[in-house]
């Protein structure tokens, strides 16, 4: 495949050349690069705009799961349930590099408990009908002892064993990039919408974008424009109309990532009950473990969310409730925060668990299409339904969905999960090519971890990465998996991407200083 496919100079040139787009997405998270699929693959001319990088908020942050929803469906959200985990067999089946079948156990103290649970998972498992990833049992307190080593014997019961899938979330969204831009559509990050543009009866027609690297502007004509900004919605909103009320009420959701020692099995573990009515997960990620989330509703929002010291002490305190292995804070190797865009409820409601997860699609008077809501399982079926509802207000051809069946860059069947570079699926041969060319790419970025030299070539080259929070956050895992790892690697990758991309040392410099700043709130 030739490079310059993804190359930022071919992409820009495709800016300049084309005239007209059928479909102008804003926004390159999950919501905006599955809009930018869906229309593709309709055979739409598409454009998409991402202000920094692809899936560098909320779509990065997540806890790492594809999943139904268990705590929707104690609610009682039977449909957005049904919806997910059909979702959810879909990503297995089209992104088999990167999710994966993962057994969870929910760790049973009491007896009604256990039938509770029981209960309400065979019905989960039912929902899921053919795409299921396996039945879930109720298992003796010896079972559950074997399987999670590290949790509390005193007064368990027994556990039960259930389904669901994990993933690797910013990887995705560059493989779902790539196919986009393989399609045929244009894909830009570092690239901002600074304004809208609208024709004499006030419809939107077109975007003003901003190329943050070359400092150019672009007007940009549309048939279609289409908000998919998350916590950044009521922004663009604002950009259309000056007295538009904020829709979207951010919640902040922190995760903390520990050594694996900390979950040595095979299993995650799910916590159905926690002090502030949430779920609390313990999940395997790339030889480490994940643990979160929390559910903190916030008054403004930011691309680099700060973790709260209560969350913290939430998280450690409530998996020590269940773990013999002592968790403290010097433990922890990384920890994330990311915004989810709610729905802002009608009244002051606190409960954010309570604000409905389910997307929903706006269309503005000047017919500027925005979805909110939703979660990274759904993302391709909010896709669909965002391109239908264009279709329906006569603004594109009517063509059908095409991404059912579509298999994402990458895709392959038979995964080995027991190198590091199964996460590049097909791409894994050309990464080793790489290093079998210059065998010095084949060394490590750092001790602690996997990753290459090679990689951060492959991700300059392939995957549209400008900087080293780039590489080090969204391509290769390393700042989430160990922010110091992270900082100490970072002059190393500021050489690397410097050779690439034809800098100095000034921008070397300058690359280090700003990632050092971020990195350093990744540790606690």
């Amino acid at each position: 495949m030739a490079v310059s496919l993804y190359q930022r100079e071919t992409l820009i040139k495709q800016l300049q050349t084309n005239k007209k787009w059928d479909v102008i997405i804003i926004g390159g998270g999950a919501t905006g690069l599955g809009i930018a699929l869906d229309s593709v693959t309709r055979g739409y001319k598409t454009l998409l705009l991402e202000q920094i990088d692809f899936a560098k908020g909320t779509s990065s942050r997540s806890t790492k799961l594809v999943h139904g929803g268990v705590r929707y469906l104690a609610q009682g959200n039977i449909d957005l349930v049904r919806e997910a985990l059909y979702e959810r067999g879909l990503m297995l089946k089209n992104a088999s590099h990167l999710v994966s079948n993962q057994s969870f156990i929910i760790p049973n103290y009491n007896l009604w408990d256990r039938l509770k649970y029981t209960v309400g998972l065979k019905l989960y498992d039912f929902l899921a009908g053919k795409l299921s990833f396996g039945k879930s049992v109720g298992i003796s307190k010896k079972k559950t002892t074997l399987r999670l080593t590290t949790i509390k014997p005193d007064k368990l019961k027994g556990g039960v064993v259930y389904h669901d899938g994990q993933f690797d979330d910013s990887r995705l969204a560059i493989n779902i990039a790539q196919t986009s831009i393989e399609k045929g559509a244009t894909i830009l990050n570092y690239c901002k919408v600074t304004g809208l543009l609208k024709d004499d009866e006030g419809i939107v027609n077109g975007v003003i974008a901003h190329d943050i690297e070359t400092d150019k502007s672009y007007k940009l004509n549309g048939r279609v424009v289409i908000n998919a900004t998350g916590v950044f919605t009521d922004e663009v909103l604002q950009m259309d109309d000056n007295k538009a009320k904020n829709i979207v009420r951010p919640s902040q959701g922190i995760h903390l990532v520990l050594e694996k020692s900390f979950l040595p099995g095979n299993d995650a573990i799910m916590i159905p009950k926690t002090d502030d009515g949430r779920v609390l997960f313990l999940v395997p990620w790339h030889d480490k473990v994940v643990v979160g989330t929390t559910d903190t509703l916030l008054d403004s929002h930011s691309l680099e969310p700060k973790p709260l010291e209560k969350e913290v002490d939430f998280i450690i305190d409530t998996a020590n409730r269940y773990l013999n292995k002592k968790v403290s804070k010097k433990d922890v190797l990384s920890i994330f925060a990311g915004l989810r865009p709610l729905a802002a409820p009608k009244d002051n409601s606190e409960k954010t668990k309570e604000i409905s997860r389910s997307h929903k699609i706006i269309v503005s008077s000047s017919e500027l299409i925005t979805i909110t809501g939703g979660k990274w399982t759904t993302y391709r079926r909010m896709a669909q339904d965002t391109v239908n509802k264009a279709i329906s207000l006569g603004k594109l051809p009517n063509e059908t969905c095409k991404t059912k069946d579509q298999l994402i860059h990458g895709a392959l069947e038979n995964v080995d999960r027991s190198n590091h570079l199964y996460i590049y699926g097909t791409d894994q041969v050309h990464i080793e090519q790489l290093i079998k060319n210059e065998p010095e790419l084949g060394e490590k970025l750092h001790p602690k971890l996997s990753f290459t030299k090679a990689e951060v070539v492959w991700a300059v080259r392939n995957e549209m990465a400008r900087t080293i929070e780039d590489v080090l956050a969204r391509r290769v895992r390393m700042l989430f998996l160990d922010a110091r790892a992270a900082i100490s690697s970072a002059p190393l990758v500021a050489e690397i991407l410097a050779k690439e991309l034809g800098k100095d040392k000034v921008w070397e410099r300058q690359q280090i200083d700003d990632f050092t700043t971020t990195a350093k709130q990744y540790v606690l």
